[in-house]
């Protein structure tokens, strides 16, 4: 008992970022027991510069807690490496509309908890989601849904894509 005590403290010291959440399991779900690191917004914003993708707020801001803000706060390390490698891929130009901040839709695989990116629409990513990745219906509200071949689900939301990263799409 000792040692597997001793074991659980060493994974707390060794690896404070990381979060073990339980999801549903199929082959249309979230992987279970998915370890999450989670970057702080200057991290985020760094690896974004480097791989030449922008961001705007329409309030102008990065505060979490503000709707109108566009934040990186708790953001997934997977995720952000997602945003990278979907700009790798394309060879679009991609711009991040929408992070962690306050005002999406609740849940575990949410904004909120860092596993979704809102891109501004462009024919260039609309092109490359259409004819590379699998169709695979509508969401519950409507948006047509697009998985790709590492798992992701990307949603047409009409005026922008709303990106579902549960890894980093081949990172």
């Amino acid at each position: 008992m000792k040692l597997r005590s001793a074991l659980s403290a060493l994974v707390l010291v060794a690896a404070p970022a990381a979060v073990v959440l339980g999801g549903a399991t199929g082959a249309s779900a979230a992987p279970d027991a998915v370890a999450v690191t989670k970057i702080s917004h200057a991290t985020a914003t760094s690896m974004f510069s480097q791989s030449g993708i922008t961001w705007s707020s329409s309030g102008g801001c990065s505060d979490r807690n503000t709707p109108t803000c566009t934040s990186f706060t708790q953001l997934n390390l997977a995720t952000a490496q997602g945003a990278q490698t979907l700009k790798s891929a394309t060879g679009c130009a991609l711009n991040i509309t929408g992070g962690t901040e306050t005002g999406h839709a609740s849940g575990t695989y949410s904004h909120w908890n860092g596993y979704k990116l809102d891109y501004a629409k462009s024919t260039c990513v609309t092109n490359y989601v259409k004819n590379t990745f699998t169709y695979i219906g509508l969401r519950g509200d409507g948006a047509p849904q697009y998985r790709s071949g590492s798992g992701n689900i990307y949603a047409d939301e009409g005026n922008h894509w709303d990106v579902l990263y549960y890894n980093c799409g081949g990172c």
